[in-house]
């Protein structure tokens, strides 16, 4: 039996011998096997645990309500159970019950077997978290009740941390924007701290291969959002900063501080750089390469650019994301001049979505701007080709208008003919380019 298997079993039995210490310690009389029938009436006791463990059975709550509640006047340390099957008997009655203060009466004793379990049966931490949840439910159009439920939900996940349900997680964050949406007094601190806790606990349930569902996952996120449209920055920036700088190895910490920073729109603060390369440098992906690569492109850092875009070519499988990185590059190169270089990443985008359009307008791009750089000045037709090569380019691009500039710039028929060339007539485009093209005249004036 592994170590771990052998602590939870420990921690089950410490719990049951924790319970069934404090019913002893309740119990009246006539204890056995777990049950205290009490020193009063153990018959009666007997007959009534029947009844309405029959009715409950039957779905028949009003009839299993009236016998529970001898049982709980006169046997409180019965057995746990009774708190339990109690509960969703409440609840149940609850539930259809359309006169309001009868509803909240129901409501209020569904409420109550979870205190009295943890008052005759301890496993407060336990019990709590199954209190939380059923609360939610019961509790979340009420407002007048919200605090009660927000203190509910802050004293469970104190008793639980890690151990907190799942739906507890999603429920927590919908208590928060209920409070918050009440009225209530909730700094945006206050409910980041709540939200920290609860990430906490989804990562760890991950980490253990117990993750969350997705839906869950997602919503919580949704949440935040709603909870905090309008996320003050200078929160994230002067209260996580400085717990970033002092613990630079804290990858969860740097994920939030990130993630946080993307949905308040303060991606510009050198902090979500600092976080983003935190991140990055231990769970590496596509999109923290881009970003990284797009804010180190956006501070004139080139040389980081390309390192971080090149990165990112590696961790995605998809021809469009591909296509749209050797964009990028390409139109870096063009800025440090490398024409070459350019047009070899745009040819390469064009390979991963040959419908790229803007590939080709950048390479037309770099075929009109190298006029002066190519031209040789010993024939004016061969020179002024390169215009034509741009036009073809601007043509795939469905950038009519600058194919129309390119055109202005072909060679006149009189140049052709003076150059002894025809037109349709093949040419070669020397220097970089090194392409070729049909011979055309630009329109006459």
């Amino acid at each position: 039996m592994n170590k771990l298997r052998l602590i939870g079993l420990y921690a089950l039995v410490m719990v049951t011998f924790s319970a069934q210490a404090q019913q002893a310690n309740c119990c009246d009389g006539n204890l056995e096997n777990g049950w205290c029938w009490g020193a009063t009436d153990p018959d009666k006791a007997k007959e009534k645990n029947a009844l309405y463990t029959d009715s409950y059975k039957a779905k028949s709550f009003e009839a299993a309500a009236t016998d529970l509640e001898w049982l709980l006047e006169n046997t409180p340390c019965l057995n746990k159970s009774i708190y339990i099957n109690g509960s969703k008997i409440y609840e149940n009655l609850a539930n259809v019950q359309e006169d309001a203060a009868k509803k909240t009466e129901l409501i209020d004793k569904t409420l109550s077997m979870y205190d009295l379990r943890i008052k005759y049966f301890n496993d407060e931490p336990d019990v709590l978290n199954r209190k939380a949840y059923v609360a939610y439910k019961l509790l979340k159009n009420d407002q007048s009740r919200y605090q009660e439920l927000l203190d509910l939900y802050d004293r469970a996940y104190e008793l639980n941390g890690n151990n907190l349900l799942p739906n507890n997680l999603l429920g927590y964050m919908d208590v928060m924007r209920r409070y918050k949406a009440a009225g209530n007094e909730f700094s945006d601190e206050d409910v980041l701290n709540r939200y920290f806790g609860i990430s906490d606990i989804m990562d760890f349930k991950e980490s253990k291969g117990t993750p969350v569902s997705k839906t869950i996952k997602d919503n919580v996120e949704k949440l935040l959002l709603i909870i905090l449209p309008d996320l003050d920055c200078e929160i994230v920036i002067n209260d996580f900063g400085p717990k970033l700088e002092a613990n630079p190895e804290d990858i969860k910490l740097a994920k939030k501080i990130f993630q946080l920073m993307l949905q308040g729109k303060c991606t510009d603060d050198p902090l979500a750089m600092k976080a983003a390369k935190i991140v990055d440098d231990n769970e590496p992906s596509y999109g923290i390469k881009i970003f990284i690569a797009g804010r180190s492109l956006g501070n004139d850092d080139k040389a980081t650019a390309l390192v971080y875009f090149s990165d990112a070519l590696e961790l995605t499988n998809e021809n469009v994301k591909k296509a749209d990185i050797y964009l990028k590059i390409a139109k870096i190169k063009r800025s440090q001049g490398l024409k070459s270089g350019a047009r070899e990443h745009a040819n390469k985008a064009l390979s991963m979505d040959p419908s790229m359009k803007d590939a080709y307008k950048l390479i037309g791009d770099l075929y009109m701007s190298s006029f002066d750089d190519c031209a040789e000045k010993d024939d004016i037709v061969l020179d002024r080709a390169v215009f034509i090569a741009a036009r073809d380019m601007y043509r795939r691009a469905g950038a009519a208008g600058a194919a129309a500039k390119a055109k202005a710039q072909f060679p006149s028929i009189g140049e052709i003919f003076d150059g002894e060339y025809e037109e349709g007539q093949s040419v070669k485009v020397n220097c970089w380019i090194n392409t070729t093209v049909k011979l055309e005249r630009r329109p006459s004036n």
